[in-house]
């Protein structure tokens, strides 16, 4: 007597993208947006300093062995520095005179980067607790092209990858 055969189920389709040897393009550097609280108030051609820095500290245990293991120190947090920005709004300036006053005003950020199309948000970092520390602004020359904002640097306590 013959075996009822059961129906063959297709493999699940996976992404391109998760194949071995499938070609992936990096994320551009140049597509990029910063929200405050959830609201784009300006806009940068660069933004650096996303970073999160564990201390190393060596440790010797007594007792003849010759290893140093290392453990997890301090928590360094980097400093966002954001350059070459425009915003017609008062909204970065006030922050950071709130942060003059001694009184900083502590907001969240994120730094999306976009897809290729400008739109897509493909990756984000989440920035927490930020407040402004450094605002430079343009020289101001009749002969430049540059925008008002030189550089606005914000301080950050926290990191994450949303």
């Amino acid at each position: 007597m013959a075996e009822a055969k059961a129906p063959e189920t297709p493999p699940p389709s996976q992404d391109a993208g998760n194949q071995p040897g499938a070609l992936v393009d990096p994320f551009r550097a140049y597509n990029f947006k910063l929200l405050i609280d959830g609201v784009t108030e300006g806009h940068f051609i660069q933004c650096g300093g996303l970073r999160a820095e564990v201390k190393v500290i060596p440790y010797r245990e007594g007792g003849g062995g010759t290893v140093t293991r290392k453990l997890a120190g301090q928590l360094n947090m980097g400093q966002l520095t954001l350059s070459y920005g425009f915003t017609a709004s008062p909204e970065l300036w006030n922050w950071f005179l709130a942060s003059m006053s001694g009184q900083p005003q502590r907001k969240n950020v994120s730094v999306l980067m976009l897809g290729m199309d400008g739109l897509t948000e493909m990756l984000r970092y989440n920035l927490l607790d930020c407040w402004p520390c450094d605002w430079e602004v343009a020289a101001f020359d009749a002969l430049s092209n540059q925008v008002a904002i030189a550089r606005l640097v914000l301080t950050f306590e926290s990191i994450n990858r949303g």
